[in-house]
């Protein structure tokens, strides 16, 4: 019994840390944020902190993980609803990543200068392949489904999802890219607008979906996240 209140304790502690975190990503940014921040709002001790993290950019890979946890969460009823035809699936499925990630818009933003540094670039690849493990696997689900249903003609519907999730990376690498430009909210929408068509065309061609089947983010969306970029 005490074992387990001990790791209730540790959990509880460790997501508490998370938070304040999260919080100061959100006001001042993580760059600006130190370690010193969070143990003066904890009241904790440094040998305490790095009792729960190794060092501060390992905090941050567990705040990416524990976000892409929250997606998969919200994903995962989509996949298994059996009254959803696939296209519809995928169809719903965009659109909830695009509300989780608008809710989060924020913090994202304030995340992403840090994110694409150099210093970054194998943390980088690490939550990758985190999110190949959770994603490609979903969306491997739906492409069998709609093969089956005739809606999609795949070769490969079974590895489709590994190739999916590393063009979302690659065209949010470069829709990034297009938010941190030095431009107005209405050129760097306009921007985002084009390669979203793109890679929409490829992972239609992925799948063999119809031209036009699916829709990965609307205009309204962009310009939503052109719009707090400018701001931020």
């Amino acid at each position: 019994m005490a074992r387990v209140v001990k790791e209730q304790e540790y959990t509880a502690r460790r997501g508490e840390i998370l938070d304040v975190a999260e919080r100061l990503v959100e006001t001042i940014g993580y760059e600006r944020m130190s370690i010193q921040d969070i143990l003066d709002a904890l009241q904790m001790s440094k040998g305490a902190f790095y009792h729960y993290f190794g060092s501060k950019h390992a905090l941050l890979e567990v705040l990416v993980e524990r976000r892409l946890a929250e997606a998969e969460r919200r994903l995962l009823p989509i996949v298994h609803d059996a009254e959803l035809t696939a296209l519809a699936k995928f169809e719903r499925f965009f659109q909830t990543s695009n509300s989780w990630k608008l809710e989060q818009r924020s913090f994202l933003i304030k995340l992403l200068g840090v994110w694409y540094a150099d210093s970054n670039a194998i943390m980088r690849q690490k939550v990758r392949a985190a999110a190949l493990k959770v994603l490609a696997p979903l969306f491997a689900t739906i492409a069998v489904q709609g093969v089956a249903e005739g809606a999609l003609n795949a070769a490969y519907p079974e590895h489709v999802g590994m190739v999916m999730v590393n063009l979302a990376y690659d065209f949010g690498d470069i829709l990034a890219a297009q938010l941190l430009a030095h431009e107005p909210a209405a050129a760097k929408a306009h921007n985002m607008e084009q390669t979203i068509a793109v890679y929409t065309d490829a992972i239609e061609r992925v799948l063999g979906a119809p031209s036009g089947s699916l829709a990965i983010a609307d205009a309204a969306t962009l310009r939503a996240w052109a719009d707090v970029s400018e701001g931020g």
